[in-house]
């Protein structure tokens, strides 16, 4: 998948509070926190974006599928399943 935002931009320092024991237990199992963290805001932020376009793209999009639904698609006569 594409990601949705420059993969090669510099890295900032950032201050996180996080539980203290889930932080100890993390670092005894030698975790890549910052790793961790940038998946998983990355996931996050994939999520968002989606969510939003589907928000921004909903009229669009049921507007097509009144269509499909009562004119059908262009192969319909051309499919064999």
């Amino acid at each position: 998948m594409r990601a949705c935002y420059k993969t090669d931009a510099p890295k900032k320092p950032v201050n996180l509070s996080l539980n203290g024991d889930l932080l100890k237990v993390s670092k005894d199992l030698g975790l890549n926190l910052s790793g961790l963290a940038e998946e998983a805001i990355a996931k996050a932020v994939r999520a968002r974006l989606a969510e939003v376009w589907l928000s921004e793209n909903a009229e669009a999009i049921l507007a097509y599928n009144k269509r499909v639904e009562s004119q059908g698609v262009f192969s319909d006569g051309l499919r064999n399943f």
